[in-house]
C-alpha cells in the first residue's frame, strides 16, 4: 500500500475495525436489533455499535479532536481545529434487507476544509481513501479521473432519497440537469 500519513493510518485501522463487526452482523441478520428514528429512517444495533468503535478508536488516537456522527450528533473537543466525520453505517437500509452494498465513511475536516477521506465498503473489502495533495485510492491503487469529457459518454449512479426523505422532484430536477449537460 502507498505511503500514509499518520492520520490516514488511524482512520483505516478504525474504518477496518468497525467493519469487521458490520460483516458479523450482515451474516445474522435475523438477530439483528432495529428501531426507526423517523420515517424510512432506521438505526441497527449495527450501526450503534460500529460508531461506538469508531469513535473509541479515533478518540484513543487523536483525543482533542471533535466528532459529528450519524447517531450522536455533535462532540466538541478541546481541539477546536480538527473533527471527525464519522458515518459508522452508510447503507443501514440495504444492510437490513441483505444487500451487500454499505460502508464505513470517515472524514477529517481541519480548520473547516475537509483534508481526508475512508470509505470502507465492508462485503467487497474494497478501503476507497484521499488525503489533500496525495491522490486517491482503492486499496492500493491509484484512482485517475476519467479522460470523458461529455457526459452523455459517463456513467452516471445514485441512490434516490425514499418515501419521506427529501424533496422527489428536486432531486429529480437536479438529476436531469446533471444527465443534460
Amino acid at each position: 500500500m502507498p505511503q500514509t500519513s499518520p492520520l490516514l493510518t488511524v482512520m483505516i485501522a478504525a474504518a477496518r475495525k468497525a467493519g469487521r463487526a458490520l460483516a458479523r452482523d450482515f451474516g445474522e441478520l435475523e438477530n439483528l436489533q432495529v428501531s426507526r428514528k423517523g420515517p424510512s429512517d432506521f438505526v441497527t444495533a449495527a450501526d450503534l455499535k460500529a460508531e461506538k468503535t469508531l469513535f473509541e478508536e479515533l478518540s484513543k488516537a487523536r483525543p482533542g479532536y471533535g466528532f459529528l456522527m450519524e447517531e450522536r450528533g455533535a462532540v466538541e473537543g478541546s481541539d477546536k481545529t480538527h473533527r471527525w466525520i464519522v458515518d459508522p453505517l452508510d447503507g443501514t437500509t440495504n444492510l437490513m434487507h441483505g444487500l451487500p452494498h454499505f460502508a464505513v465513511s470517515i472524514g477529517l475536516e481541519r480548520e473547516g476544509l475537509l483534508v481526508a477521506g475512508v470509505v470502507y465498503n465492508v462485503v467487497r473489502d474494497e478501503l476507497f481513501w484521499a488525503e489533500k495533495g496525495q491522490g486517491a485510492y482503492m486499496n492500493d491503487k491509484r484512482l485517475r479521473v476519467g479522460a470523458r469529457a461529455d457526459m452523455r459518454d459517463g456513467l452516471f449512479a445514485t441512490g434516490a432519497p425514499f418515501n419521506g426523505r427529501g424533496d422527489h422532484a428536486q432531486f429529480l430536477a437536479e438529476i436531469a440537469r446533471v444527465i443534460e449537460r
